[in-house]
């Protein structure tokens, strides 16, 4: 599964219609640059990519009264919808030692119902629970990690990884029942994209051939 398909389709979805810039702009916003391979040239992939898919539609607009290339702007089709959706679901209950994907789910969380994100977090418990158990089983000695000697810190670090992520997420869990956060159906939902002409203190000076287009 990748990062890049869910939050790409997912800050489409929140504009509503947005050029490819605005979209690198957003995502920058949130720091997907530090923890996810959203980088300008894969952000422009995967915008022509989903587009050629029939997830986006692309629209070309007028070119600048500067003489500048035609801008596409894209639109989140019904399939892209649908798309949208899966992989939020399958992110949110899926135990994957990388956290991109994980990061990217949680940025969209508020899009489907409280009741549903609650039992997509209850099952991704189970899976860690369930992952833990099998890993335990097949590859921790008897006696513990410490008779693999320092080979045994990868099974700690697994652990203790697994461990901390069932912690949080029963964190989350508590703090939903306890009404953080407007969810779908509920009212606005919090919507952290960057209105146009607002300055994004988290924009990277690195150019790309594609701002503009």
């Amino acid at each position: 599964m990748s990062a890049i398909r869910l939050l790409v389709l997912g800050a489409v979805r929140q504009h509503g219609r947005a050029h490819g810039y605005q979209i690198r702009n957003d995502l920058e916003y949130w720091g997907a640059h530090e923890w996810s391979h959203a980088k300008p040239g894969s952000i422009y992939h995967a915008l022509k990519q989903m587009a050629r898919q029939g997830l986006l539609h692309a629209h070309e607009i007028a070119p600048s009264t500067a003489g500048g290339p035609p801008r596409t702007e894209y639109e989140i089709t019904d399939r892209g919808d649908e798309e949208f959706f899966r992989l939020l679901r399958e992110s949110l209950v899926a135990y994957d030692q990388k956290t991109d994907i994980q990061s990217a789910a949680i940025g969209f969380l508020v899009e489907l119902p409280r009741a549903e994100v609650l039992e997509l977090l209850r099952e991704r418990i189970e899976g860690i629970g369930r992952w833990r158990a099998a890993v335990t089983e097949d590859y921790v000695p008897e006696d513990g990690p410490g008779q693999l000697g320092h080979i045994g810190e990868i099974m700690n670090l697994w652990l203790h990884t697994a461990d901390s992520d069932a912690a949080w997420t029963q964190g989350l869990i508590d703090r939903l029942e306890a009404g953080a956060y407007t969810f779908a159906g509920e009212g606005e939902p919090f919507v952290g994209v960057l209105a146009a002409g607002q300055e994004n203190p988290h924009a990277t000076a690195e150019r790309h051939p594609d701002d503009d287009r």
